[in-house]
């Protein structure tokens, strides 16, 4: 073998492919890996298949890039979601528990702050990056605020969807113990509906109009957060019905998948394999840590053991909504729990992480000379 061949060879093969056959490998690998990771019912498996179509690319060479613009419109789709969805999951009664929600929330907040700071002070991660990844939020929103507050994203990713499999993964475990149907894989999708096309048209402004805000007023996270609450509200108030064809949701999860899978470099992917091990015990005394409040929530308030697991979880909404919705649990409570963890994440996220910062700040992280 020649010196070029070696040198070729060292670069990957996606180094050799022109642009436009890097895309279509990319493509092809995608739909490959989405519908195996589909097949094994993962929730995020959409979004998953895509990141890991990405880290293979970018890991073997290829160059592929997301551009600014596809990404922002990915994000607003994907705050219109968590707007349809978010209403229809809030009205389990909140104001009947709401010592338990507040216990619940703000236990499991306080857990993933502590081992966020654990992590700092063991010079694993950055602070923020610490804080991002083990935010008990959903995992998508999570990822894009990080990127939005400076954190390592590619790291945050990591942390957030490997936690989103193993939560899924206990979830379904403790489902068949305890004698309940286990989730066999995301509902059957209309793929040949016909949308709403007044709806439709009214989403898509709601995400034009929220971009141009976040570009004009340089908004953090504003392209999922506008939308997200400005769609809450109006569908709230019965103003507007959030219309998102599945086709274009897939589009959605593809371009965020593809922004964070394409950022993996093979520097990058050392590091987080020598980081891995620390982040998995971390995850896992999480998950730990969040059904230990579930054993109190059974022994307090007399809820039944999966449904306080659930409600504790620290996966995110999404996930727990389709196992909750495949199990014999109380849905409100598990959803009320995990909605209102989530906005509370949203609202605290930020100074949480200014503030973890400044702890990384002090014990500075080998992160920067090791990547």
């Amino acid at each position: 073998m020649n010196p070029n061949q070696t040198e070729a060879l060292r670069a990957g093969v996606f180094a050799r492919m022109s642009p436009r056959a890097q895309w279509l490998a990319l493509l092809l690998l995608s739909a490959l890996s989405g519908a195996v990771l589909g097949r094994t019912g993962l929730p995020a498996a959409l979004l998953l298949g895509p990141m890991l179509a990405g880290i293979l690319v970018t890991a073997n060479g290829g160059n592929c890039q997301i551009a600014s613009w596809p990404f922002l419109v990915a994000q607003a789709l994907i705050g219109c979601m968590i707007a349809r969805a978010l209403p229809s999951w809030v009205g389990g009664g909140v104001g009947q528990h709401w010592w338990l929600f507040i216990a619940g929330v703000f236990s499991v907040l306080a857990i993933s702050t502590g081992l966020g700071l654990l992590l700092t002070r063991l010079r694993v991660l950055p602070g923020s990056t610490a804080m991002w990844g083990l935010s008990p939020g959903a995992a998508t929103t999570m990822t894009l605020m990080a990127e939005a507050f400076g954190a390592d994203t590619r790291l945050v990713a990591l942390m957030q969807y490997l936690r989103v499999m193993l939560v899924a993964a206990v979830a379904s475990v403790i489902t068949r113990i305890m004698g309940a149907h286990a989730p066999h894989g995301p509902a059957t999708v209309d793929w040949l509906h016909l949308p709403d096309w007044p709806q439709l048209g009214a989403t898509l402004a709601l995400c034009a109009v929220s971009i141009l805000i976040t570009q004009r007023f340089k908004i953090r996270a504003g392209a999922i957060l506008l939308p997200m609450f400005g769609g809450m509200a109006l569908v709230h108030f019965g103003l507007m019905k959030v219309e998102l064809p599945p086709a274009l949701l897939v589009v959605a999860y593809a371009i965020v998948g593809w922004r964070i899978g394409l950022q993996f470099t093979r520097p990058l992917l050392r590091y987080a394999a020598r980081a891995l091990p620390r982040v998995l015990l971390c995850t896992l005394t999480l998950i730990a840590a969040c059904g230990g409040l579930a054993a109190v929530l059974v022994h307090v308030a007399g809820i039944d053991p999966l449904t306080a697991y659930l409600a504790t979880s620290p996966g995110g909404a999404d996930t727990v909504a389709i196992i909750a919705a495949s199990s014999h649990v109380d849905v409100p409570f598990v959803m009320a729990m995990q909605v209102c963890r989530f906005m509370t994440v949203l609202i605290l996220s930020p100074f949480l992480a200014r503030f973890m910062a400044a702890q990384s700040a002090r014990a500075p992280s080998t992160h920067s000379n090791q990547v």
